[in-house]
């Protein structure tokens, strides 16, 4: 092989000697020496060869070290052309070291991680969530949409249940493997049916709405085409957003302003309490095709007779929102809209004491009085009702996934306890309570709101103290009272945000009775006292009024208080 044509841009030549070895010599080739164009010399950098045990190429061909082998020789020396390279790094030196896990080892570290407690899982949470675990236990509850959960409806909301996917109704899944899934479903079906004392030929329920909030809107889904109209209770007269509403710019908030026409019906300013009169006068006017009962914060009974009048002139359906009151409703408690509306819907937490949850209630069967109006693209005027198909269709598959089986679990549990004389004994008390508290507040010259109570909530006007529901709330918070600011509907038409909400549910599950929400009612009073005292001092405006709280030591004297006489009851579900 003949390697002495070098490139024009080299300063050496190859050439290949015949030698006893066969070695190949590298010679310096003059002729470049006297070129026009001299190339600057570039030093090459030569290695000794070494023999690393590798085969060589030979024509493609594998060449041992023990046959005669190329040699390349500089000057008589066997010399490497091309410059040694250095080991290429590894990247995770354990490599060289371990061999791959085998088939049981990976399988153990996958079970390894897959049952860790949450302490160890995840001790960052867990300490987070224990924090919230102390601040229950040590803070007086007074939220009226908050309720403390039994241990097995809790047990049943971290059991299993929860790994299975289960779209559909029972009996027709999307899925497999929903056999008992499907019997889970049902008997919370047959319970939710007992617990209020419906008939199954003329009642169906839905269990699996996320919210009350879902369940109005799968309500209005099914029923309505969108821009069809809807009426419900203003929210500053203790309605739900869920029902409609518009800010006073004309903002829509809730879905169902964006999707649906909303029109309010309000409360007498005067007493409170809602104008029927006036409600009559604007439904006939306005003629919703769904007219909404039920609220967020009345603290009166419903006239489920005269609200059904009313749709019935106008031709609406008639649906109650009875989120609030439906464990009232359950143990006999207050009036009971089943006999009046056509569907009822509600959360499982609240009264009711169950998981969070929402619940559909639908007549199903022959119509049992005269209906307005004919609903939907069928426009079915015949002699049954045709809510069934309509509401299970609008939450599964037009709004909703899987249904949470774990909650489903948790609110058949719920509804079981519902249906005993425990609970109705527990709900009377929840009423108790609640009159008790309004009583021990007009006593210290508070104002409610309709001046009292006939559920489990009342409503504070604090205006008449010159405090602000929002101020009041963050004081209470700071010494572990929980309530919830809410505005109040004036005597002139306005929307003051100078309330707050109380309700008695949780702390009665806790096990306190009439004496203790006295006690409750000298600690909110107290709180009343120093909101105004921190007002005086810095004024309302939010930054400067939180200033005055911050290590100011009535609030510290309150918290102290209030820690040590929440610590005397027992938290449900909780560990000793």
């Amino acid at each position: 092989m003949d390697l002495c044509q070098a490139q024009s841009g080299l300063p050496l030549g190859f050439a290949k000697n015949s030698i006893a070895d066969d070695s190949i010599s590298l010679q310096i080739d003059t002729s470049f020496r006297c070129s026009s164009n001299p190339v600057r010399p570039v030093p090459l950098q030569f290695f000794e060869e070494k023999d690393d045990g590798a085969p060589r190429l030979e024509n493609g061909k594998h060449k041992d070290h023990n046959n005669e082998d190329e040699e390349i020789r500089i000057l008589g020396r066997s010399m490497c052309v091309k410059r040694q390279r250095d080991p290429k790094p590894v990247s995770n030196p354990c490599k060289l070291l371990c061999s791959e896990p085998s088939f049981d080892q990976r399988r153990a570290a996958v079970r390894s991680w897959g049952n860790q407690p949450l302490e160890e899982a995840d001790p960052e949470l867990n300490e987070i969530m224990n924090k919230e675990k102390q601040r229950q236990f040590l803070g007086i509850e007074l939220i009226a949409s908050e309720n403390f959960v039994c241990r097995a409806a809790m047990e049943a909301l971290g059991s299993h249940l929860t790994n299975k996917y289960s779209e559909g109704m029972p009996g027709a899944r999307y899925y497999t493997g929903n056999h008992f899934i499907d019997q889970i479903e049902t008997l919370c079906h047959e319970r939710a049916l007992t617990a209020f004392n419906l008939d199954s030929e003329k009642w169906g329920v839905n269990v699996q709405p996320y919210s009350c909030t879902s369940a109005n809107f799968a309500v209005y889904t099914g029923l309505l085409l969108p821009g069809d109209r809807i009426m419900g209770l203003d929210p500053p007269s203790g309605g739900h957003m869920s029902h409609g509403w518009y800010m006073p710019g004309g903002k829509k908030v809730s879905a169902a302003s964006i999707f649906f026409e909303s029109f309010p019906y309000k409360l007498n300013p005067q007493t409170g309490y809602i104008d029927y009169d006036k409600l009559e006068e604007k439904a006939l006017d306005y003629r919703p095709k769904i007219l909404i009962c039920g609220g967020s914060s009345y603290p009166r009974e419903w006239d489920y007779a005269r609200f059904r009048q009313i749709a019935d002139r106008c031709g609406a359906v008639l649906m109650c929102d009875m989120a609030q009151i439906s464990g009232l409703v359950a143990a006999k408690e207050c009036s009971s809209p089943f006999e009046y509306c056509d569907i009822v819907t509600s959360t499982t937490h609240k009264s009711l004491r169950g998981p969070r949850g929402g619940i559909i209630f639908y007549r199903r069967g022959a119509k049992s009085r005269k209906q307005g109006m004919c609903l939907g693209n069928s426009g079915d005027c015949s002699g049954q009702y045709d809510f069934e198909e309509k509401i299970n269709f609008a939450v599964f598959p037009s709004l909703q996934g899987g249904p949470h089986n774990n909650h489903i679990a948790a609110l058949a549990i719920t509804l079981k306890q519902v249906a005993t004389p425990e609970y109705k004994a527990y709900m009377q008390q929840v009423k108790k309570n609640a009159q008790a508290l309004a009583s021990a507040l007009l006593r210290r010259k508070c104002k409610l709101v309709t001046g009292g109570t006939d559920n489990h909530l009342l409503l504070w006007d604090l205006t008449t103290l010159g405090l602000t529901g929002k101020c009041y709330e963050k004081v209470c918070e700071m010494c572990h009272i929980t309530l919830n600011k809410t505005a109040i509907f004036g005597e002139n038409g306005a929307i003051s945000p100078g309330g707050v909400r109380i309700g008695t549910p949780a702390m009665t599950s806790r096990g306190c009775l009439e004496s203790d929400f006295e006690t409750m009612a000298d600690f909110l009073y107290r709180a009343a006292q120093i909101t105004s005292a921190v007002q005086r001092d810095h004024g309302k405006l939010q930054k400067e009024f939180l200033k005055g709280l911050q290590n100011n030591k009535d609030i510290i004297d309150l918290r102290n208080r209030v820690e040590a006489f929440a610590a005397q009851f027992a938290m449900p579900g909780f560990d000793d």
